[in-house]
């Protein structure tokens, strides 16, 4: 529940339902950056008749993202969202053509990464049946909870995926839809950039890891290159690497406090992570300096 207080009393902040899916788009289309992370493209993109509700793109990813709004509670994720990403895969150039006569740009099909295309789904309530169905931790589906409180107070909410499962473990045909779409597309574990590393450099990156989540809500985000550490943006980004952790803190240039200088200045150096620091780390004879550095991107980008 959510309260607010007033002259020293609290009132509960009750629930202002959106009437229509159509109110939920407008305002996610109008807010994807600051709500998603995300450039927005185009609203209703049709590709024969199948209308996608928002067409975005993810600039970290370098990968198409399809959103989907939903009230009602009865239908199918798992279909509708494995069934437009086969119109992605199926229809490449399309996308990249609506890309380019939006941005005015001249972007290429090898400039993406079509193994990172993602579907969300956003809706005010997943039933559980819906949320057990997309419970597979390589599901290319995403989805986000919005609740609309009154006083004009928005709540998003990504729902984590806690199995093990993997999809591609199910026994299906070459030409089953799941099965085709699962080798089109990869959802990185962890595990896939821990497994490069020496078993000390797996300890350093759990003590790392281990410290980080203690702070408030911080969630891991796994990418084909890295690990991002979120607020409501990216605070770190870590590259395991054998003998060393590569950190990328997001800060501005002069916009971290170090009077040790540890942190490398690669505002002009091509990288992978976000922001302008960068940090090398094979041992934790700093640790407790270089997480205060670290504290300084979680206070500005902490949700």
């Amino acid at each position: 529940m959510l309260f607010q207080i007033r002259d020293n009393k609290i009132k509960q902040v009750k629930e202002k339902d959106f009437k229509l899916e159509k109110d939920i788009q407008k305002f996610v289309e109008s807010n994807m950056k600051e709500l998603l992370d995300l450039e927005f493209i185009a609203t209703e993109f049709s590709i024969n008749n199948f209308r996608m509700d928002s067409l975005a793109y993810d600039n970290e990813s370098n990968a198409f993202m399809i959103i989907e709004y939903k009230r009602g509670r009865n239908e199918s994720l798992i279909d509708q969202g494995y069934t437009y990403l086969n119109i992605l895969f199926d229809r490449k150039a399309d996308f990249v053509l609506k890309y380019n006569e939006v941005n005015n740009a001249n972007l290429k099909l090898n400039d993406i990464d079509w193994e990172q295309s993602r579907i969300i789904f956003v809706s005010p309530k997943f039933t559980e049946y819906q949320i057990k169905a997309n419970d597979f931790k390589n599901n290319p589906i995403e989805l986000i909870q919005i609740t609309r409180y009154e006083n004009d107070i928005i709540e998003m909410d990504r729902i984590k995926k806690n199995s093990n499962i993997k999809l591609d473990t199910l026994n299906r045909s070459d030409d089953d839809l799941i099965g085709k779409i699962n080798k089109q597309v990869k959802v990185y574990e962890e595990d896939d950039h821990v497994q490069k590393a020496s078993d000390e450099i797996k300890e350093l990156y759990y003590k790392l890891r281990s410290t980080i989540l203690e702070w408030d809500n911080i969630d891991l985000d796994i990418k084909k290159l890295y690990i991002a550490f979120k607020g409501k943006t990216n605070i770190i980004d870590v590259v395991i690497q054998n003998k060393n952790l590569k950190i990328f803190i997001n800060l501005k240039k002069s916009e971290i406090d170090d009077p040790k200088e540890i942190a490398r200045d690669i505002t002009n150096i091509g990288h992978w992570g976000n922001g302008d620091y960068e940090i090398l780390m094979n041992n934790d004879n700093d640790f407790e300096y270089i997480m205060s550095l670290v504290k300084q991107s979680w206070r500005k980008n902490k949700k």
